[in-house]
């Protein structure tokens, strides 16, 4: 079996060189763009990467920008690297389609747990029991594949916007605080705050959005969310 592919983008050759040689101790395979351009041409060529580790601020094309139209034509898993830090930015990479970001500086230590962590989520490897096919009217979840359809069509979504609808649709009618979502979701690993559950809801929102629904997902303001299903 190959090793996955990890296409490293940034403009500065140091944070290459560094997190290249925990990548080879791992025995994950490599590519490197250096500028916007040569890292939207290298994440959409052959071979495609497992996934792409993309700084915001890249040269030529913002890493936003790459993100975006990354997001149109494929699901790779995406982790944004940002010097910033504002939280419109971290927010704005979630909206966008990102799975993870990491704030600079970083240990490389802590940028290949990420990875690990994403790839594993990516590859179908959930934290807990897989749960059998859920069906909520036209909304149909099977989390065994990472799959949700909604009037028969496969909806696109990120690893991690499935496990959240599954743990939601898990519990019907139950109130999850977006602390304990946080820890089911995106783990002791993540070093994230409340408003990246925030984020998610709303993309999940906008992907299953369709009229007469039998399900949706309530805000219970102050504590977090639970999902609803009628009968259909």
């Amino acid at each position: 079996m190959s090793q996955p592919l990890i296409l490293v983008c940034d403009d500065d050759p140091i944070v290459h060189q560094s997190i290249n040689l925990y990548l080879d101790a791992e025995g994950f395979e490599h590519r490197s763009a250096y500028t916007g351009p040569q890292a939207l041409t290298a994440a959409t060529s052959a071979p495609e990467p497992s996934l792409v580790l993309l700084d915001i601020m890249m040269p030529e094309l913002s890493g936003m920008d790459i993100c975006r139209a990354l997001r149109k034509i494929s699901q790779v898993p995406v982790i944004m690297l940002t010097a910033r830090g504002e939280e419109f930015d971290r927010v704005l990479g979630l909206e966008l389609g990102a799975d993870d970001y990491i704030v600079k500086p970083f240990s490389p230590r802590e940028v290949i747990s990420r990875i690990k962590a994403v790839l594993r989520r990516a590859s179908g490897q959930m934290r807990e029991e897989p749960t059998g096919v859920m069906v909520f009217g036209h909304l149909t979840i099977m989390p065994d594949s990472y799959t949700v359809q909604l009037n028969g069509e496969n909806v696109a979504m990120t690893p991690r916007e499935v496990e959240l609808l599954v743990l939601l649709a898990s519990h019907p009618g139950r109130v999850l605080p977006r602390e304990t979502i946080l820890s089911q979701v995106w783990g002791y690993d993540y070093y994230g705050d409340s408003r990246t559950v925030d984020t998610h809801i709303k993309r999940l929102r906008q992907k299953l959005s369709v009229p007469d629904a039998v399900w949706q997902i309530t805000t219970v303001y102050g504590v977090g969310y639970k999902f609803e299903a009628g009968a259909g």
